[in-house]
């Protein structure tokens, strides 16, 4: 039976489709709404199909991912996430230019889909969905929190000569505030406005006090230790684990650098040799990796030590950052793939058949630090999928009444060279011939 993908774009108010099956043959194409009821007419066409498979762009971080991805997963239906920027080479590809419409997007979608074997099936895991919910209230909090200092600093430099300095606790800026007395109406608002942002800027704090002990715990609930790197917090931490996923997705350490960011992207130019900073991959990411090697260097750690020698050997400070988002990159890629081995069933013990293959662990993998340098760019090329040409077939020397039989019907063995040609002896000799031709 056809395997039908079901290209998906989800908006706020519809959601537009394209299915397609193996063939590339147009099954059904149309718009639906998001409400329980078109949504249950979306599934009855879809149903008609039973080896089905829904393509969302980004279903794993955008906006398909909350109103329709989840949906399709809890009622038992594989879905896939389709990158946006797939969906959009495959866009221009087709159509020559990138104007968007939701059915060229629905179309794009299924075609990279139809045609590309590796792209994520997204799972319903509970506790990474509470983990990604817990860091995106936090990431919020955070904002919030910071949109209110900022407002509480713009009062203070209407309330006082000069303004307050930057960077103060909320007590440093209530006990400040208790010095001010202004009597005039303008500065007795400013004043009360001023007392309502440190109000929020209180409420804020606790908040996030409190999200940060909720993340340490559900973090440690998880079994990971990236805890243990020194700069990554109950924050990062939950971050890296809520966006990774299944750390098995990644091949090696240089295809999780370039998802990270931090792989460098090689600008030489004749005989000058540089890398300079990537500004793809997931951003987020990269300020985790960015606050931990600040932390680090703050402390007396080895990361402070390879930043020092990578000053040494004449790169700038903002290069040995970047060689040194690259080397954490590294670790807590060690990290998970430690935190999954760990995690994953004991390997079966050794056989009649022998032992079993090797682990995220194994030193086969690449995982040990002194494998390879951190100033290693993208991944290269995949390796060759072509099969390899067929060998020649050796067979034993043949008698001296053989070879002359050969020698009659127009093959040729005595060559030195080892090679089997043809001779234009006769025209059936050609049919006969078993070696290659040349």
């Amino acid at each position: 039976m056809d395997r039908v993908i079901i290209g998906v774009v989800s908006c706020k108010l519809s959601v537009t489709i394209e299915a397609r099956d193996n063939r590339e043959i147009l099954r059904a194409a149309g718009r639906f709404g998001t409400d329980t009821r078109s949504y249950h007419q979306l599934l009855k066409v879809a149903r008609q199909w039973p080896e089905r498979t829904w393509a969302v762009e980004g279903g794993a971080n955008g906006i398909g991912r909350p109103p329709l991805a989840q949906r399709l997963l809890a009622d038992g239906e594989r879905v896939l996430d389709v990158p946006a920027k797939l969906a959009a080479r495959a866009r221009v590809f087709d159509t020559g230019q990138g104007r968007k419409t939701d059915a060229a997007d629905a179309h794009a979608i299924v075609m990279v889909a139809l045609r590309d074997k590796g792209l994520r099936e997204l799972s319903a895991d509970p506790e990474l969905m509470v983990l990604r919910m817990l860091c995106d209230r936090r990431d919020e909090l955070s904002r919030a929190r910071a949109q209110a200092a900022g407002r509480l600093h713009r009062l203070f430099l209407e309330l006082l000569a000069g303004g307050a300095p930057v960077k103060k606790s909320t007590a440093q800026y209530k006990a400040l505030l208790a010095t001010v007395h202004p009597r005039d109406p303008a500065g007795k608002i400013r004043r009360r406005m001023a007392a309502e942002e440190l109000a929020d800027l209180a409420r804020c704090d606790a908040k996030l006090k409190a999200m940060k002990a909720e993340l340490k715990a559900a973090v440690q609930a998880s079994g990971s230790h990236l805890m243990d790197i020194c700069g990554i917090g109950p924050a990062g931490a939950a971050r890296i684990l809520a966006d990774v996923g299944d750390i098995a997705r990644f091949p090696d350490r240089n295809h999780f650098a370039s998802w990270t960011g931090t792989a460098p992207i090689d600008a030489s130019s004749g005989e000058h040799t540089r890398h300079r900073l990537s500004r793809a991959g997931n951003r987020r990411h990269g300020h985790v990796l960015y606050m931990a090697g600040i932390v680090q260097l703050r402390n007396d750690t080895p990361g402070r030590a390879y930043h020092r020698r990578k000053l040494t050997a004449g790169k700038t400070a903002m290069e040995a950052m970047r060689c040194l988002r690259r080397r954490l990159s590294d670790v807590v890629y060690r990290q998970l793939a430690a935190d999954a081995a760990a995690c994953a069933p004991a390997p079966r013990q050794a056989g009649p058949g022998g032992h079993s293959g090797a682990t995220l662990s194994s030193s086969a993998a690449g995982l040990p630090p002194g494998t390879g340098t951190s100033d290693q760019p993208l991944p290269g090329p995949a390796p060759q999928t072509l099969p390899p040409p067929p060998a020649l077939e050796t067979t034993p020397a043949a008698p001296a009444a053989a070879t002359q039989r050969r020698r009659a019907g127009g093959v040729n063995v005595e060559r030195p060279t080892g090679r089997t040609t043809l001779t234009p002896t006769s025209a059936g000799a050609h049919s006969t011939a078993s070696g290659p031709h040349t």
